[in-house]
């Protein structure tokens, strides 16, 4: 497949329905994995996670991509952009590394700053937000490394772990890193 932007270690492309695969569905089901994510509170067989990859895939106002290894082209993680507002240029981002081998070393903030490099460049956005439990030190982390900052907290937003945590906002401006 061929890659929307390259970095020194990975690259994004798009998602196809052919990465939907045991691998993949394996992820969401990981409850390490899923620790931080929403859809942790439903249960993703392998159908319901190929309707969401193509949910995600038919809306106009999102970006889904695979993260991928440029060494060994294997597919490690996602990275989404969207909803996408055009009338104010601005989108969410949301990522998820699977491969837990690859975790701590890096790769997280190197596909932020590739898909922040692809929205404000090729897509022409103007903004980009995030949102993180508080607990998540690094995914909070990766995105503060990448260029965005901490524009807010939701107090004792998010049931984590059997107790209400804060929700960390982020954000970017094309400015802020060009």
């Amino acid at each position: 497949m061929t890659a929307l932007v390259s970095g020194e270690r990975i690259y994004l492309r798009k998602i196809c329905s052919s990465d939907v695969t045991e691998t993949y569905h394996a992820w969401m089901i990981n409850p390490d994995v899923t620790r931080f994510l929403e859809n942790r509170f439903s249960a993703m067989t392998l159908e319901a996670l190929q309707a969401s990859v193509d949910a995600f895939l038919a809306d106009p106002k999102t970006v889904f991509l695979a993260i991928v290894t440029r060494d060994s082209d294997r597919h490690i993680g996602n990275i989404k952009i969207g909803p996408i507002d055009a009338n104010h240029g601005v989108a969410d981002v949301g990522l998820i590394l699977g491969e837990k081998d690859y975790w701590g070393c890096g790769l997280a903030t190197e596909a932020i700053r590739l898909v922040t490099r692809y929205a404000f460049g090729a897509l022409g956005l103007r903004r980009l937000t995030a949102g993180a439990y508080a607990t998540n030190i690094g995914s909070i982390r990766a995105f503060e490394k990448a260029g965005f900052s901490r524009e807010g907290v939701r107090r004792k937003h998010y049931l984590c772990d059997g107790r209400y945590v804060d929700g960390i906002l982020l954000g970017v401006l094309r400015e802020d890193v060009n």
